[in-house]
């Protein structure tokens, strides 16, 4: 098949081509950038996503069967009506058109059903109201034009060469024997994907007839608790955590933050509870989860050949286990 691949280059897209490109099929990578390194046997496509008429210009003249669209401006946003001129730039001989949408898109709440609403267009965060939005103008496309959309809805996903500082910044501090914070008391719920399951179902997806008009929630069909979560983490690299509980009051009086530095537990990964039902994506797509322990073990392999320790933040770590040992802010 002639397929698309809009931001190819970086984790869940990387792996997506490298399996297309297994596959036999013939593919292209829309982003940015003048060149990737995937060789010549993938095309290379220059636009910008959020601009229209840069996608406009990119895709003039060509057809493609498949598209899968991954891509979201973490800096700017990436909108529905961004999304809708993407679609009407690939054409109308699209035998599937799928999107990366995120488990964010309920808003909250836990054990979501691919049948419950979606978070509202008022929402106050831009990622959940921009994926939640940009679903309801997809399905709409589909039930007055026919797009034969597929949605998916991960949660954390997690694996070799994830651009997020998630289970390196938890490893870096486990292999240097540093202990670890833990938010509240660590009960928080968190669901995951492997990257590889997840590229699995978009796979699947493609040929499966069933698939067409349909949104999955794709991950672990358990979530864990956050403690949970560092103790496998622990597991993977063979060693035992250490956890120092801070209250979350202490930890936002001295600036920490989930979503950039200083952070405390990870990157995004200290955010209200968000959990789904997984049943169907194995049921309608066939696809069989790989256990998080397994998994975990690949994934610390790739961390261990690749990734360079950071050190980076282990001064505010110090800086919270002191005022948990008080019980009063620190100095800032």
């Amino acid at each position: 098949m002639k397929v698309l691949v809009i931001g190819g280059t970086l984790f869940i897209g990387r792996s997506l081509v490298e399996e297309l490109v297994k596959a036999g099929h013939d593919v292209a990578v829309l982003h940015r950038k003048p060149k990737h390194d995937f060789g010549r046997r993938v095309e290379n496509m220059v636009a910008d996503r959020n601009d229209a008429e840069s996608v406009r210009e990119a895709l003039s003249g060509r057809r493609f069967e498949v598209v899968f669209d991954n891509v979201y401006d973490w800096e700017r946003g990436t909108t529905a009506a961004q999304v809708e001129a993407t679609v009407q730039a690939c054409g109308g001989r699209l035998s599937r058109y799928i999107f990366m949408s995120s488990v964010a898109a309920y808003g909250d709440g836990l054990n979501h059903k691919e049948s419950d609403p979606l978070a509202p267009d008022s929402h106050a965060n831009p990622y959940i109201r921009h994926k939640a939005s940009t679903e309801r103008l997809l399905f709409r496309m589909r039930a007055q034009h026919g797009l034969p959309v597929v949605t998916f809805r991960p949660p954390f996903v997690y694996g070799p060469n994830n651009p997020f500082y998630r289970e390196q910044f938890f490893w870096d501090r486990l292999r240097a024997g540093r202990p670890i914070v833990i938010p509240g008391d660590g009960y928080r719920l968190m669901q995951f994907v492997y990257v590889g399951d997840l590229v699995a179902a978009m796979l699947r997806a493609m040929i499966e007839p069933r698939a067409e008009g349909e949104a999955f929630n794709i991950g672990d069909s358990k979530p864990l608790t956050q403690v949970e979560l560092v103790e496998r983490l622990a597991k993977a690299a063979n060693t035992e955590a250490t956890l120092a509980r801070v209250p979350r009051d202490l930890i936002q009086q001295a600036g920490g933050n989930a979503f950039e530095e200083p952070y405390y537990f990870g990157e995004y990964l200290d955010v209200p509870p968000i959990t789904m039902n997984i049943g169907k994506v194995s049921r309608m797509l066939k696809v069989k989860g790989t256990a998080f322990e397994a998994a975990l073990k690949e994934t610390y392999r790739w961390y261990a050949r690749n990734h360079k320790p950071r050190t980076a933040g282990f001064g505010f770590d110090d800086k919270l286990l002191a005022m948990a040992k008080t019980g009063a802010p620190a100095e800032v």
